[in-house]
């Protein structure tokens, strides 16, 4: 495991492959890295794939939340990358997202727009962020004290994984048969959610809040020239298609996909298929 320095915190990081093109995931919510841990020896040859840790999540430095958790904003995330791709000495690159992650990279693509090429969103928080209420933040409180409402709530996160019945509000979710890796790979996810700073469990949904608020950023999608494809799946009940429908609609070169049979985490619940999709629109890129 390695780490790199990135302001005042030290992110974890990790690289799959080598080769002249780079591509930096940044992960969603309540999640790390190793979301792509199954998903990544499938990428095509060529490219130098590179995972790094929210503060607050997975390897990272935790540091105390603000009252306000203005030190864990969608802005303070998107520096820490910018300062950790510094001290990597990575110039130029291309982004590959998931969910949360893709509000990040918003703010990373409106500060440095020439350091990066395309992007890869997979069930992006779009820039018009999300809004949360108190019951749903306080939901998430809720789940910081048990394992078991956790384990339901990140269920519905990869909802192909598990039979459908199980997932019902009063059921104990079920995985069915034949996915032995990725149960393995859901588990070590599961247990890393308890690490997880409150600034991040709790900062998350009040920040999002903040953005869907302000609408500041929503209101500069059309800056965003990037090349963007955004898959959707069509099972995904966290994040709206008509929010990915504005973006698409807004913003100069963006593609929008909806992949049917697979829920809010294409990376987990069918690496392969998240590998195709990967491959497809960053394998063969000049270095």
């Amino acid at each position: 495991m390695s780490w790199v320095q990135a302001g005042e915190v030290q992110l974890g990081w990790r690289e799959w492959g080598e080769g002249d093109i780079t591509v930096v995931f940044i992960h969603g919510n309540l999640a790390s890295k190793d979301w792509i841990e199954l998903a990544a020896p499938l990428f095509p040859r060529g490219l130098r794939v590179i995972g790094i840790d929210w503060r607050g999540c997975g390897d990272s430095d935790r540091p105390v939340p603000t009252g306000d958790y203005s030190n864990y904003s969608m802005q303070q995330h998107a520096q820490d990358m910018l300062s950790a791709l510094d001290a990597l000495d990575i110039r130029f690159c291309h982004l590959a997202t998931h969910s949360t992650g893709g509000i990040i990279a918003a703010r990373m693509l409106l500060m440095q727009p020439e350091r990066f090429g395309r992007v890869f969103a997979l069930d992006p928080v779009t820039p018009l962020g999300m809004s949360f209420n108190a019951d749903q933040i306080g939901l998430f409180r809720g789940m910081m004290a048990s394992k078991d409402l956790t384990r339901a709530v990140m269920a519905t996160a990869a909802s192909s994984l598990f039979v459908p019945d199980s997932l019902a509000p009063t059921a104990v979710p079920q995985f069915r048969d034949g996915i032995a890796d990725i149960q393995a790979l859901f588990e070590k996810i599961l247990q890393q959610t308890f690490s997880v700073s409150e600034g991040v469990w709790i900062g998350t949904p009040v920040n999002l809040t903040r953005e869907h608020e302000s609408g500041e950023l929503g209101r500069r999608m059309g800056e965003l020239r990037h090349p963007h494809l955004v898959l959707w799946g069509e099972w995904d009940g966290w994040i709206a298609p008509s929010d990915l429908k504005t973006m698409a609609a807004e913003m100069p070169d963006c593609r929008f996909v909806v992949v049917p049979g697979v829920g809010h985490s294409m990376n987990l619940e069918l690496p392969a298929l998240y590998a195709g999709y990967f491959g497809a629109w960053f394998g063969g890129l000049a270095g």
